[in-house]
């Protein structure tokens, strides 16, 4: 039996929610709690380093990846290869302006800065890279060099 599920109780969803503050009760009164902090001061701890999400497939023709970057545009995203075959997908999203007035209940949308590499295999086309940018999703799609098959010439077995 797991006791995970005894956490959710009373909750609408099984999904686990770590930024909900339900299930850290007896935590209300650290530091980190949003009773605790005033909204501007919430926002800045949680402005640290965005880990964007990325997924890497390869296909015959290709090696794809996708990264998940919502609410950007794609000037604030770079996309860059360095000499030692290394893809480099980086970018900054910003906080948003705040008003003095403003009351923050809730932060949960990352901002900073976010960086990703992958060493690209040797089978890489490392000048015919194209990346494309649409409803937040980055896709770089890297072509693969086409492996030349051996020829192969039969033999007569004699005997």
């Amino acid at each position: 039996m797991s006791l995970i599920p005894s956490l959710f109780c009373g909750r609408q969803s099984n999904a686990f929610d770590p930024f909900s503050l339900e299930i850290w009760g007896p935590f209300k009164d650290f530091p980190l709690s949003s009773s605790s902090l005033s909204g501007s001061q919430f926002a800045r701890e949680n402005s640290a380093f965005v880990n964007s999400r990325v997924d890497w497939k390869e296909t015959p023709d290709a090696h794809v990846f996708k990264a998940d970057l919502p609410g950007l545009k794609k000037e604030e995203v770079k996309v860059e290869v360095e000499d030692d075959r290394v893809l480099q997908i980086s970018g900054e999203r910003n906080v948003e302006k705040e008003d003095k007035n403003d009351t923050w209940h809730r932060v949960e949308r990352s901002s900073g800065k976010f960086l990703r590499r992958f060493r690209l295999p040797e089978n890489a086309k490392m000048d015919e890279i194209k990346a494309t940018m649409e409803n937040g999703v980055l896709t770089v799609t890297v072509p693969k060099v086409e492996m030349k098959k051996p020829d192969v010439k039969a033999i007569e077995i004699s005997g």
